[in-house]
């Protein structure tokens, strides 16, 4: 009796133990039951890894190089190149795609708003195709920006072939690469507007529709899950990555090569379900946030400027750790002119005499310099 009691307890401590974190840092041990052929779990805002399996390993990726395209898109509508009401001619070839469409009618115009939509919640192949063409003339051209900005992003693992991810020669991304591209996707301007939606009818300009589902099923079944992207074929296996919150703390999860989704959203929820239950991202700061000490100015025609938060100051790690956190500020004398957001200082986070991470204070408003009629009066 007491052998058949004290084995089960065995087993669940050595499962245990695979994820307690290393001594000195937030990192955990591979997690031994994840059958999966790659992941990765991390903290969304600063990319501290939680836990990992074959990181760097190349591997087909199959859907999840849509994460890419879309960051290409999003980058043209930044920077007014694009926007959603933008028109997008559909060509013969667009339609050729197969494997997951919107069904866009060939040499219809559609807006590019619509068009994003449905890669986003149905990885509509034929969408990507129609966006890459209007942006960069050719797929080709534009699978040349998707390899130059992996490489800008140290994605050193990772080789665009196409922007759909379907099978292809030689096109091959690491869970290490999918997150970076990830972490740049998941914080887009307008992309949880999208990610959340569970079904919507896409409108063609003939006045039909084609009714399409959200292929991220986490997105309704797990608490916090709103953004993702899927992926599937027979070389690269069931693929997601995933992102969700709860509190302050935003994690995202890469599986590659799982045997089938169920088994692919069942192990991408068991990590991050132990992600959330021993990890915290607490807020020091926010952007664009006024704080009590001011900048002081040598020769301006006022004497101070308010410092605002240049961005977010946050930390990452095991619960319970982050209490003793506190904020120091070090605020620089300025010479006059100072410009409206031009740095006058930063914000250190420390946990005791370490450092954790540092940023800018800029001016709150420009400073003009006195001249001699101010030194008069």
């Amino acid at each position: 009796m007491f052998k058949k009691i004290i084995i089960p307890l065995l087993s669940l401590a050595i499962i245990f133990s695979a994820f307690v974190p290393k001594a000195g840092g937030a990192q955990a041990k591979e997690l031994n039951n994840c059958t999966a052929r790659a992941f990765v779990l991390a903290d969304a805002d600063t990319g501290t890894i939680i836990n990992e399996k074959e990181p760097q390993k190349r591997l087909q990726i199959a859907s999840m190089v849509k994460i890419m395209t879309l960051n290409l898109i999003y980058d043209e509508i930044e920077s007014g190149n694009l926007n959603y009401d933008s028109d997008v001619c559909v060509s013969e070839y667009a339609t050729s795609m197969g494997g997951s469409q919107a069904f866009l009618d060939e040499g219809a115009n559609y807006k590019a708003g619509e068009l994003i939509k449905s890669i986003i919640v149905a990885s509509a192949n034929d969408s990507c195709v129609a966006l890459a063409e209007k942006i960069s003339g050719s797929v080709d051209n534009f699978v040349q920006k998707m390899n130059e900005k992996a490489k800008e992003w140290e994605m050193n693992n990772t080789h665009f072939v196409n922007c759909t991810g379907l099978p292809a020669p030689n096109q091959y991304c690491s869970a290490l690469d999918v997150l970076k591209m990830s972490r740049k996707l998941f914080e887009r301007e307008g992309f949880y507007d999208f990610s959340t939606i569970w079904n919507f009818d896409f409108p063609h300009p003939s006045g039909r529709t084609t009714q399409l589902t959200n292929t991220n099923k986490l997105s309704r079944f797990y608490l916090g899950c709103d953004g993702g992207k899927t992926g599937f074929t027979n070389e690269a296996k069931s693929c997601l990555s995933a992102t969700a919150k709860r509190g302050d703390t935003r994690l995202i999860c890469v599986v590659i090569g799982a045997e089938n989704s169920k088994t692919r959203n069942k192990e991408v929820s068991d990590l991050l379900n132990f992600g959330f239950a021993n990890y915290e991202s607490k807020k020091f700061l926010n952007k664009g946030q006024l704080i009590e000490e001011k900048a002081k100015i040598i020769g301006g025609k006022v004497d101070e400027v308010g410092c605002v938060v240049a961005k977010d100051l946050t930390a990452f790690g095991l619960k319970g750790t982050l209490k003793n956190y506190e904020v120091k500020f070090i605020i620089d004398s300025i010479n006059a002119p100072i410009n409206e957001r031009q740095k006058v200082g930063c914000a250190v986070l420390c946990n005791g005499e370490n450092e954790i991470d540092r940023v800018d204070l800029v001016s709150k408003n420009s400073v003009a310099q006195e001249n001699f009629a101010d030194i008069l009066e």
